[in-house]
């Protein structure tokens, strides 16, 4: 059962109408789009078909070109005007069984004129309609696609667009993911080895020295701890300081504490 009926008038726009049905063929799938010359097999009777197709289809596109509505029959009177016009029945049939019904025009054609149209057909020029310009094909076949897609679930479903177009976002996503994650794996990495490493209290943005526990203010800047401006407590212990001090802040305390225990 066909999803989308492509309705189209000989003599005006032919060729539009094949590129709109063959573009929703590659995008929801040929057995969801009715075009007559392509979907009705050889030895069927197109009357029934035709029918059949429009009571069962979701949407109707009426593809309407600038001679749309001047394309004369045999009789010499304008075709649309003609009870048994093919075009005419399939567009009537729709509008009686509530099917939605889009016009697409075409090229240089303007809205349509009501009073061109025969009355059964009269609320097609109400419709709001899409545009297809053959300078813009691409991106007016695009945005009828997506029309559909949003309009008819079913043909949401097997959009292959927009599947393609889902599955680019989460790659994009995870790969973002990936690279903001990162930067935050290295540093609690690093944090966690200097932590492991015997650091106590971590002072400053971790670019300069690690102190283990100070008992009063350190000089934890860049570079080498030479002549540490201050430093309180009892002195009975030794305070380390990270970096290369070159035995300086130990011996200092070691002498201190000799002093005070009366050695030499």
């Amino acid at each position: 059962m066909p999803d989308v009926f492509v309705n189209y008038r000989t003599g005006d726009e032919e060729s539009a109408a094949t590129m709109i049905a063959r573009e929703l063929a590659r995008r929801f799938g040929r057995e969801r789009i009715f075009f007559a010359s392509d979907s009705i097999k050889p030895g069927h009777r197109f009357p029934v078909e035709l029918i059949r197709a429009v009571e069962e289809c979701e949407a109707l596109l009426a593809v309407i070109g600038p001679r749309w509505a001047e394309v004369r029959g045999a009789d010499g009177r304008p075709a649309l005007q003609a009870e048994q016009d093919w075009t005419r029945r399939e567009i009537q049939t729709a509008l009686e069984r509530g099917i939605l019904v889009i016009p697409v025009l075409v090229g240089k054609a303007t809205r349509i004129d009501p009073t061109v149209l025969p009355d059964d057909l009269r609320e097609l020029a109400d419709r709001q309609y899409r545009r297809f310009d053959h300078r813009n094909a691409e991106s007016d076949l695009t945005a009828l696609g997506d029309a559909l897609a949003r309009l008819l679930p079913d043909l949401g479903e097997v959009d292959r667009d927009g599947r393609a177009a889902r599955e680019r976002a989460e790659t994009r996503s995870r790969k973002k993911s990936a690279q903001d994650a990162g930067p935050t794996r290295m540093r609690t990495r690093d944090v966690e080895q200097r932590v492991r490493g015997g650091i106590g209290n971590l002072n400053g943005d971790l670019s300069g020295t690690f102190v283990n526990e100070p008992q009063g203010p350190v000089n934890t800047g860049r570079g080498h701890q030479y002549n540490a401006p201050h430093f309180q407590g009892d002195n009975t212990g030794v305070q380390f300081t990270a970096g290369d001090n070159s035995g300086t802040v130990h011996q200092r305390f070691e002498r201190e504490r000799r002093r005070s225990d009366g050695e030499r």
